[in-house]
């Protein structure tokens, strides 16, 4: 399904089927874009996500997969995970807003929470429910205890527009087209494994990691 891969027949029928990769070739770097990092910088796997905040499925993904995933994985630092924006601005009118305000939530030190926040209430704010959905994002603004005053300003400036494309190129030099796509290592994965699916992958990934050693203890007897 070209552009709209998160819809919600598609997601309910990738469930309970094995995904299937598409193998990059050898060689080819990740992103150099600025993704929004969770989990520990010094993972030895990064599972990457291209998303818009307006996909249906994305939405299924955040909501249902993420946070068994943020428990399994992440928290227990088996990967990290970055999340790079990439707005179907043709296909949803409030997408770009959304990823916007994510952003300034961002320079507060508050992106997953904001993120979790809009994906949670995305049927609020779509465009099928908001011709501005401004009102419900400043709501986020205050349920998280943020800056109304610097993030207003953030918001309206639009500064953070160039860092939301140069992160939804690096998606599209990659090939992705749809939403949510999962990367890697090398392969790229649309629509994204379930949590059990991902946890089985970098399960195996770490199979395959040579053993780290420990470092010798330090002797602490006085002398």
């Amino acid at each position: 399904m070209v552009l709209v891969a998160g819809g919600a027949g598609i997601w309910t029928a990738m469930k309970n089927s094995k995904p299937t990769p598409i193998e990059l070739a050898p060689g080819t770097p990740l992103p150099q874009a600025q993704g929004y990092l969770y989990g520990d910088p010094n993972a030895p796997i990064t599972i990457i996500e291209f998303a818009d905040f307006e996909c249906p499925g994305c939405g299924q993904f955040a909501t249902v997969q993420e946070p068994d995933l943020r428990k399994r994985v992440f928290d227990a630092g088996l990967a990290n995970f970055r999340f790079y924006d990439f707005p179907l601005t043709s296909i949803h009118r409030n997408t770009l807003a959304a990823h916007l305000a994510a952003s300034c939530a961002n320079e507060q030190g508050k992106f997953w929470e904001y993120h979790d926040l809009l994906f949670e209430g995305q049927y609020d704010w779509n465009s099928q429910a908001a011709s501005n959905p401004r009102k419900i994002f400043d709501g986020y603004v205050t349920k998280l205890g943020l800056d109304a005053a610097k993030f207003g300003e953030c918001y309206d400036s639009q500064r953070n527009l160039a860092q939301i494309q140069a992160n939804a190129a690096a998606g599209s030099e990659r090939g992705v087209n749809s939403t949510p796509t999962i990367i890697i290592g090398n392969k790229v994965y649309s629509p994204a494994p379930t949590a059990d699916q991902l946890k089985q992958i970098v399960d195996s990934i770490r199979a395959t990691l040579p053993a780290t050693t420990p470092a010798p203890a330090t002797d602490t007897t006085k002398k």
